[in-house]
């Protein structure tokens, strides 16, 4: 696969090794043996995975009901398993999407699905970081795709467990979603998905641990956040019921028809901990 300028190849991607995980071909040899490695030493991670990228699409069909029309997808990977713009498509005609992501293969492949699906009026790729929000938002606005003065849905899926560096080395996450925070509109949402060790059985606490301990080798080290500062990141929001569960207990009713079924020995062994906030 071609590489884009700026790309990598020395180290594995979270975006590339996580579009592994779920099947996808956006990925490079690198990113193909890290991910190799994992599933045989934790082959908890691809239903782990799966189960969070049908927790997105659930969310997703259960906003566009809401009345949610606008969405904005902040780390949005690759094209994988469905995209956010695509189950919007299966509830509603009008939704418009913009996918952000700092990674240059994500921002290609997205480009070029949304030019073969001929959708690139309605929907946009956006090249840019998480934790300078007011950049972001500018290029937002300036899409044209969006109206950030109506209400949208900001979509956070297991991104934040991505270490987010600052200028001296400390995680700006908290900093980035608070301002966010400030940003949204009144009626808009915030949606979040995170890593946790909390409330999981022991055996997979030691193995998140060691699985985190591989990403500190790579391009993008994680942080696995106890649930009460994964639940401080939406502030004051209000919840949506059922507040913060484990993603397949977020709403299963919105699952997909076709979605494929993934089997947990208990929902904590999903190990991603998400919710859904509304600015009122």
């Amino acid at each position: 696969m071609f590489a884009p300028e700026g790309v990598d190849l020395e180290h594995p991607n979270v975006a590339r090794v996580y579009d592994y995980y779920l099947g996808g071909k956006a990925n490079y040899a690198v990113d193909r043996v890290f991910g190799e490695k994992a599933l045989e030493r934790y082959p908890f991670v691809a239903p782990a995975a799966k189960a969070n990228r049908l927790f997105l699409h659930r969310v997703v069909r259960y906003l566009c009901k809401q009345g949610v029309r606008q969405f904005i997808d902040i780390g949005s990977g690759v094209p994988t398993m469905g995209s956010t713009h695509q189950v919007a498509d299966e509830v509603v005609d009008d939704a418009s999407c913009a996918y952000v992501d700092n990674e240059p293969v994500a921002v290609a492949h997205s480009r070029i699905l949304l030019e073969q699906e001929e959708v690139t009026d309605q929907h946009t790729v956006l090249h840019a970081d998480l934790r300078d929000p007011d950049g972001l938002w500018q290029q937002i606005e300036e899409s044209g795709v969006i109206d950030v003065e109506q209400p949208v849905a900001l979509l956070l899926i297991a991104v934040l467990h991505v270490t987010q560096p600052g200028p001296s080395g400390e995680d700006v996450g908290p900093q980035a979603v608070a301002r966010f925070r400030e940003l949204l509109p009144k009626g808009s949402y915030l949606v979040i998905s995170h890593g946790t060790a909390d409330d999981v059985p022991e055996k997979r606490k030691q193995e998140m641990a060691e699985f985190g301990k591989m990403y500190d080798k790579s391009s993008t080290p994680v942080i696995w956040r106890p649930h009460d500062e994964i639940e401080a990141f939406f502030g004051d929001f209000e919840m949506v019921e059922p507040g913060c569960t484990w993603t397949p207990l977020w709403h299963p009713e919105e699952t997909g028809e076709n979605a494929p079924v993934i089997e947990f020995d208990s929902p904590n062994d999903s190990v991603v901990w998400a919710g859904v906030g509304r600015k009122a």
